[in-house]
């Protein structure tokens, strides 16, 4: 055997051993190929952004990570939160001083010390960074992060909560705004060690807005940038898409929409562009709701617009459709369209697809009590999906099956700081949406999270609302419950010795 033949083995061994994923089977005739299905196997690394909470000092911050318990993960791993910019350096977590040694590296937040049981980590005041989690191992599969914030009083008071997000190229925000009471800024938070390049596109409801320093914007290595929507053009307009566009590198992308009167919230990015969408778990009590929506190609939209309510599908009075002109923002005001019931919208193609981004400005309360959440379109829970941070009074979980009658497994983990996991099964009709009542761990103490699986039928879209009533004023915010990715489909790989001959 020449040396060539076995540096090439030799390639092939180490390939297999840092991806941990590759299979090699001996075949029963040589030269036979059997085509195989892809394995499903359990993420070994996963990477979470959290933005930076908040500029007021009165804020207080929660953070809680939970990993669900998964089968096929090895018995190793770790998970931590903490600064981003503690990540800088070789990729240790440490920073180089001036004799070359490591700085020690910042203490984590939190530090997650098994599958299925939530831990938690607190923050308080204007001077929280923006924070990068790592989980690894047992801890990779669905990992989920949840950044929850209450803020006493001023511009944007209330109940803020965000997902903590994977870093990705394209971003759409239908919702944001530059209305002369918002305060809206877009937090790229840049993971990696080298710097990125963004522009962030404003579409008002004539089409593109002229920005002055939209283009371009840089986001050094390890670091978070709020950029301020007022700062980008001098346009008023109430509802805006923000569409957020990664030329190098990769960020994590979340809009804070702050307003003097309303409260305010995290408004997440919305699922990729498409003909149909789902926006799940409208608060029942809620007294207006605004559906805003965009079509990013050439050609109008129009939809069909339906609420799944617990009874079935009904069309909202007087906005049976929605026309969506093609690069134009369109909005339109729903009231208090679930009318004391649980709710999701549901939208549609009439006739040609044409793929659209739709977001929800949610508002509960009355007068000068009253508190804002955003529902973006969402994508289902698919195999499994988590929600960390609950309690056991001001958690709402909402589940619709918009096509077809589907079975869901909901699980309460274990609390934070004691209790035993508890599950139910729940059918929730085609074309409805239902509140269910959730699962409580036995003797909980602290927080804990809610793991929805998707058991038979149809697709489901889930949404938690947490509530916290201060003062009168009731505070809350919605987070939806797309897939974790938990898992990854690896194709299995035969043994083909041929090629070393060749």
């Amino acid at each position: 055997m020449n040396r060539t033949t076995v540096s090439l083995i030799a390639g092939v061994a180490a390939l297999a051993a840092v991806t941990g994923v590759a299979v090699l089977d001996t075949p029963d005739t040589a030269g036979a190929h059997t085509a195989k299905a892809a394995a499903e196997l359990p993420v070994e690394r996963t990477s979470l952004l959290c933005p930076a909470p908040s500029l007021s000092d009165l804020a207080e911050t929660s953070y809680t990570s939970f990993t669900p318990v998964t089968k096929g993960t090895g018995s190793t791993g770790k998970a931590e939160l903490q600064p981003a910019a503690a990540q800088s350096g070789n990729g240790t977590g440490g920073k180089s001083d001036k004799a070359g040694g490591k700085k020690k590296a910042a203490k984590p937040v939190l530090t997650p010390k098994e599958p299925g049981t939530p831990a938690t980590g607190d923050t308080s005041g204007s001077d929280t960074p923006a924070l990068l989690g790592t989980a690894e191992g047992k801890f990779a599969p669905g990992w989920a992060l949840q950044e929850t914030t209450e803020v006493a009083a001023g511009t944007g008071r209330g109940l803020q909560g965000v997902n903590c997000t994977a870093p990705d190229t394209e971003f759409w925000f239908p919702g944001a705004s530059t209305a002369a009471d918002r305060t809206d800024y877009v937090h790229l938070t840049n993971p990696d060690d080298s710097a990125a390049v963004v522009d962030i596109e404003l579409y008002g409801k004539d089409g593109a807005l002229q920005t002055t320093v939209g283009e371009g914007i840089t986001v050094p290595p390890h670091s978070s940038e709020p950029v301020l929507l007022s700062t980008l053009t001098a346009e008023k307009q109430e509802s805006l898409t923000v569409h957020v566009n990664v030329r190098s590198g990769r960020v994590s992308a979340a809009v804070q929409a702050l307003d003097d009167r309303l409260g305010g919230d995290w408004l997440a990015a919305a699922t990729e562009p498409a003909a149909g969408l789902v926006l799940p778990g409208i608060p029942k009590d809620a007294t207006a709701v605004r559906l805003v929506a965009f079509t990013p190609g050439d050609s109008d939209a129009d939809v069909k617009v339906r609420l799944a309510s617990p009874s079935g599908s009904i069309t909202p009075a007087g906005n049976e459709t929605l026309h969506v002109k093609a690069g134009m923002t369109t909005a339109v005001d729903l009231g208090d369209v679930t009318r004391g019931e649980a709710g999701s919208l549901i939208l549609t193609p009439t006739d040609q697809a044409v793929p659209v981004v739709a977001a929800l400005r949610v508002v509960r309360g009355r007068g000068n009590k009253q508190e804002t959440a955003f529902i973006p379109a969402t994508a289902p829970v698919g195999t499994r999906a988590t929600s960390a941070d609950n309690s056991s009074k001001g958690t709402t979980l909402s589940l619709t099956a918009p096509t077809g009658t589907a079975k869901v497994k909901v699980t309460a983990s274990a609390g934070s700081d004691g209790g035993t996991a508890q599950s139910k099964t729940f059918t929730i009709k085609a074309g409805t949406t239902q509140n269910v009542e959730a699962p409580v761990p036995s003797g909980l103490k602290g927080t804990y999270a809610l793991t929805v699986e998707t058991v038979s039928g149809g697709p489901v879209y889930a949404a938690r609302t947490l509530a916290a009533t201060e003062e009168g004023v009731p505070g809350f915010t919605i987070q939806t419950l797309p897939d974790d990715r938990g898992t990854v489909a690896v194709p299995e790989a035969d043994e083909d010795l041929s090629v070393l001959q060749k």
